[in-house]
């Protein structure tokens, strides 16, 4: 993964309550969740500066846990719901209901990988999906990026690369050599081991919640491009599907080219290549978005940076190393990087303590986890919940659901300006849609408490 300059962070209202800002803005586009209502067309978006370390950003009055802890036992009187409040800079706990009661997670486990992602990697690296050629024959080597995109001018945020500029960059390469005909093998190499997670269900795949995990692929492995959160169906074989789309552009720009078989690319000689959007970013957009297929691709990235196999074992060897090294892994046990998989556990406590470390820790570059979550009422996860509370545009949070699993982790500007952080989560549910609506009044009742 090559390092390049790393891209700033889309800043809310939110944000700006919380920390300070620098100067420099620009502008991004935000791809709408599907059914809901889109975002604005351009986000003005500042490079996020590390609070005073005396002040921590926050407010000095200080949260009463006792009337906290009263209030937010009268919206679960029947206690289904385990969680954890926290002051964030102290990291004090405010309100305990058996918190260090490990739970499926769901997809709160990104917040998980992103932490180690962030932690690993050079928040702006990039994965490289490249051509080389090799034995009178092109390669198309696959380097993790599921974004990849098959269209030529790609409407979204992160702007991913385009498989339309890697062919054009070939096509040229190859008729300034006289070649105006070859044949295209293809490299999905960089993975190993099973494509489905542990515990996954192989529903997952028909349904579209993910595709078959691969080094190479385009459009998130599905049969067209997939919007923020959609269950398009995928491909049958994401790396012989990329390599035709390859093929397609190919011969648009005016090179006859043939789909090959599997092979290494190893060796080869470059041709061209495409980088995908900077970690940072790609962190941003799958905790948004809740993008299994770049959390899955990003916890691999891992593993490859601790020199361990790109498997779901290897990911979740390195990711736990990772969170180890930075003193926060105690109560999380993962075994993928999306939290498809049922067999994953962490408790509440765990959750909201890395939280804390994020919002408010040394490494800046952590801060992205938080930016990154969807904001109560506004966008990604949480744009149709909260809406009409005082918890919508205050709470800003990552959602996880699964069958009998909905839980809810994040940060809240207490109304007197202090930071808390929090993580509830719920198992064994039967209807998932009040589950949501009681972890979304707990959150609301934080925010807005008298304490």
């Amino acid at each position: 993964m090559a390092a390049v300059d790393r891209p700033v962070a889309v800043v809310t209202l939110f944000l700006l309550q919380v920390f300070t800002v620098g100067a420099g803005a620009g502008v991004v586009k935000i791809t709408p969740e599907r059914e809901l209502s889109p975002r604005p067309a351009s986000v003005a978006h500042r490079e996020i500066v590390v609070p005073d370390k005396t002040t921590q950003g926050i407010a000095d009055t200080r949260v009463s846990g006792a009337q906290l802890a009263a209030k937010l036992a009268k919206l679960d009187p029947d206690g289904r719901i385990i969680g954890v409040v926290l002051d964030g800079a102290t990291r004090q706990s405010l309100f305990d209901a058996r918190s260090g009661q490990a739970a499926v997670p769901a997809s709160t486990t990104k917040i998980v990988t992103s932490t180690a992602v962030l932690a690993a990697l050079d928040p702006s690296a990039r994965m490289t999906t490249r051509v080389v050629s090799k034995d009178g024959r092109l390669v198309l080597v696959g380097g993790g990026d599921p974004t990849l995109s098959s269209q030529d001018d790609p409407k979204s945020y992160p702007e991913p690369a385009s498989v339309a500029d890697l062919a054009r960059e070939t096509a040229e390469a190859l008729k300034a050599n006289g070649t105006t005909r070859i044949t295209v093998d293809y490299d999905a190499s960089l993975y190993s081991g099973s494509s489905l997670g542990p515990g996954w269900k192989p529903t997952y795949f028909t349904e579209g919640s993910v595709a078959p995990v691969s080094a190479l692929m385009v459009d998130n492995g599905r049969v067209a491009p997939n919007p923020c959160e959609g269950t398009l169906a995928p491909v049958e074989d994401g790396p012989k599907h990329a390599t035709q789309v390859f093929v397609q552009w190919l011969k648009r720009y005016g090179v006859k080219a043939a789909v090959g078989r599997p092979g290494s690319g190893e060796g080869g000689q470059k041709v061209a290549d495409v980088q995908s959007p900077p970690v940072s970013a790609l962190v941003e957009h799958l905790m948004d978005c809740s993008d299994n297929d770049v959390s899955e691709a990003l916890a691999r990235q891992v593993a490859l940076k601790k020199g361990l196999p790109a498997s779901f074992d290897g990911a979740a060897q390195a990711v736990r190393g990772v969170l180890q090294s930075l003193g926060v892994a105690q109560g999380v046990d993962t075994r993928d990087g999306s939290g498809l998989s049922p067999l994953n556990r962490i408790t509440p406590l765990g959750l909201a303590k890395m939280i804390s470390m994020n919002a408010l820790g040394d490494r800046a570059e952590l801060r992205t986890v938080i930016t990154g979550m969807p904001v109560a009422g506004f966008s990604g996860t949480l744009a149709a919940r909260f809406l009409g509370t005082p918890g919508a545009g205050v709470v800003r949070a990552k959602t996880g659901t699964l069958n009998h699993v909905a839980t809810l982790a994040g940060v809240i500007m207490h109304k007197n300006g202090r930071l808390l952080t929090f993580a509830f989560m719920a198992n064994g549910v039967e209807d998932l849609g009040a589950a949501r609506a009681v972890l979304d009044r707990l959150a609301t009742a934080v925010a807005t408490c008298d304490c």
